[in-house]
């Protein structure tokens, strides 16, 4: 009968097994995936550039936009500023000879209604010209957020970021982009130009009145 001292200890040290969390290896950043995928560092590459080329065309427009919207200013100075000009030399001519000034009068009107014509068609097409640009600016604004969440979503997966999948959506995106449809309606360049219109009546009557009466 074996005893206590000499009987095999039972209580033997087991190696711990490793967890399965240890096992697993670490999945590396979504950025160092693309860093080692030359297909996703391209696309990324790609994507940064065309996000740029987006950014320096929006404000390119946008300075131009400004820049139209002061000549449209400055046109509409001009108007007012000219025929108030127009106004005062009649004005100090018909009181130094009154009967020749009303005899002639056709000629300051004409002159006076060929340069409303064309102040008119000039602000006009100027606020044409702004109409455009902003349509057009709208629609890089479009562009630049579309690019922006689709450089998001590439740097947020990674190489699980399905490159033919993802790159034909963005360009249905694009192609399926639908424009809004221009509505016959009243709008405010059509109220500038009834605005000078109306002016360019009343300035014609009150030349007539300044060299007759």
């Amino acid at each position: 009968m074996m005893s206590p001292c000499s009987a095999p200890n039972q209580e033997e040290i087991v190696p711990a097994e490793p967890t399965a969390s240890a096992n697993q290896a670490i999945p590396p950043h979504p950025l160092q995936q693309i860093a080692e995928s030359a297909n996703h560092k391209l696309l990324l590459k790609q994507w940064l550039k065309e996000e740029e080329s987006i950014d320096r065309r929006v404000a390119l427009k946008e300075s131009r936009l400004d820049r139209t919207r002061k000549e449209v200013t400055q046109l509409c100075c001009f108007y007012f500023l000219f025929h108030g000009t127009v106004l005062t030399l009649l004005f100090n001519a018909a009181a130094r000879n009154p009967k020749d000034s009303c005899k002639r009068a056709w000629i300051p009107s004409m002159v006076s209604l060929v340069a409303s014509m064309v102040i008119i068609w000039a602000v006009r097409y100027k606020i044409d010209v702004e109409t455009q640009i902003e349509r057009l600016l709208k629609r890089e604004k479009d562009d630049a957020k579309l690019m922006a969440k689709c450089i998001q979503e590439l740097k947020r997966k990674g190489t699980g970021f399905d490159l033919l999948k993802e790159v034909d959506t963005l360009r249905r995106a694009k192609s399926l982009r639908v424009e809004p449809k221009a509505v016959m309606k009243w709008s405010g360049r059509d109220l500038v130009t009834i605005f000078f219109i109306a002016m360019s009546c009343l300035i014609l009557a009150f030349t007539k009145v300044v060299l007759c009466d």
